[in-house]
């Protein structure tokens, strides 16, 4: 089966208007349910695509949201040009041919037919590529056609200085993905790497211990992965026959298994909530408070007194139904699976904003330790699926596919 091009739809904290960026919502500062990208006109220098269909890819960072068009555009909305609620559009106007983008909180890297570029996101302004060029990397005739951001020829790109660092070509890199302090990898062979930090978990190797180079995740070799996501401090990746694999931290149930912080009724304000990027990383003392549960063999995930703070080891998640995953993604503290028959789940970090709320009020959260399916009702359209996903610190993107049956030359895929 072979999913049609739809639309964009987005979710979580909206303070800045990285969600959706339209003045009647500016004091919501959260989108609770799936909302269609839609931004408006941004007179001269371009128009926002009508309800997102040509959005190519999207790259959100914790204040704002980079979308990148069929026809090379980018476009920019929420915390730009030092003000929330703004829009910005970087015309494709010399056709140079943008591939591919990564946003982060800083910077924007941009994939180009014969280069790479770094430039700050806040210095740039609506109309065509302007501002001073942080970090450049040209790419030879032969490289042109086999990247794909953070991944570029012989390395890859990362959102804090050097911005560039080398790769082993024996790793014969398919995908990576790039956590807070940590990078997961998909050799070709769909064999799992990780290296970075590894206090808490993150790295699936067992331990606590940092990794300076790749290492292949032992309790995965010889299964066949095809999809991985990192997010701050956790990893996730689905194998090619469907199941689900999470390890890393789980303070906020972003494994999908129990997690302290979901049992509690009430909401807490602790120091790691106050962090309202979600970038920071969390403390030595937080990261000791590794595993909590019973030593009886006999209790399950269901006692109450059973707490994962830290997942070393790869874990098999299952979904409702014995369902197969096709996608997977993470956010900060909150993760994502699309399945095979399309349905969206979603599980971990929640952000909320206190009723009533005041000027300097500090949001809240809670955490949804197990995975929850988005309903079909929400959209009225049952024969709509799920696509790609992207996730931010706090927020989530996942684009709404019309799914139908195609055929070839060597007759129906379905």
């Amino acid at each position: 089966m072979v999913a049609m091009p739809g639309r964009w739809f987005g979710f979580g904290f909206n303070q800045f208007g990285q969600v959706v960026n339209r003045r009647e919502c500016e004091g919501d500062g959260k989108v609770l349910g799936p909302v269609a990208v839609t931004v408006h006109s941004l007179g001269k220098a371009g128009q926002w695509p009508s309800g997102g269909s040509c959005l190519r890819k999207l790259s959100p960072a914790w204040s704002h949201t980079a979308c990148l068009a069929d026809d090379g555009s980018i476009y920019v909305f929420g915390f730009v040009d030092g003000r929330p609620w703004q829009q910005m559009c970087i015309s494709n106007q010399a056709n140079q041919g943008c591939v591919d983008i990564l946003s982060s909180e800083k910077y924007l890297f941009m994939l180009w037919q014969d280069r790479v570029e770094c430039r700050d996101i806040q210095n740039l302004s609506t109309g065509e590529v302007k501002g001073d060029l942080i970090w450049v990397k040209q790419l030879k005739e032969g490289e042109k056609q086999c990247t794909a951001l953070p991944l570029i020829p012989d390395g890859y790109v990362t959102t804090t200085l050097p911005f560039y660092k080398p790769l082993a070509p024996q790793l014969c890199t398919r995908k990576l993905a790039l956590g807070s302090e940590h990078a997961v990898l998909l050799s070709t062979g769909f064999t799992v790497y990780s290296w970075g930090s590894g206090r808490h978990g993150q790295l699936g190797h067992g331990g606590v211990e940092d990794e300076t180079e790749p290492r292949i995740v032992e309790a995965l070799h010889g299964l066949a992965m095809a999809e991985i996501a990192a997010g701050g401090w956790h990893s996730v990746c689905s194998s090619v026959s469907g199941d689900l694999y999470v390890w890393g931290w789980n303070e906020s149930g972003q494994l999908g298994l129990p997690a302290k912080s979901c049992s509690e009724e009430k909401h807490r304000k602790t120091p790691q909530q106050k962090r309202l990027s979600g970038e920071v990383s969390p403390s030595l003392s937080e990261a000791n408070n590794t595993v909590i549960k019973s030593a009886n063999k006999i209790t399950g995930l269901g006692d109450s007194n059973v707490f994962i703070s830290i997942q070393a080891f790869p874990a098999l998640l299952d979904l409702p139904e014995e369902l197969e995953v096709s996608k997977v993604s993470c956010g900060s503290r909150h993760s994502a699976a699309v399945t095979r028959e399309g349905k969206l789940f979603t599980w971990g970090w929640v952000w909320e904003l206190a009723q009533n709320q005041q000027l300097g009020d500090l949001l809240s959260y809670h955490g949804h330790c197990f995975p929850q399916c988005f309903p079909e009702h929400t959209f009225g359209d049952s024969s709509l699926s799920w696509g790609s996903l992207f996730q931010a610190a706090t927020n989530t993107w996942a684009e709404r596919l019309f799914s139908r049956f195609l055929c070839s030359n060597s007759g129906c895929v379905g």
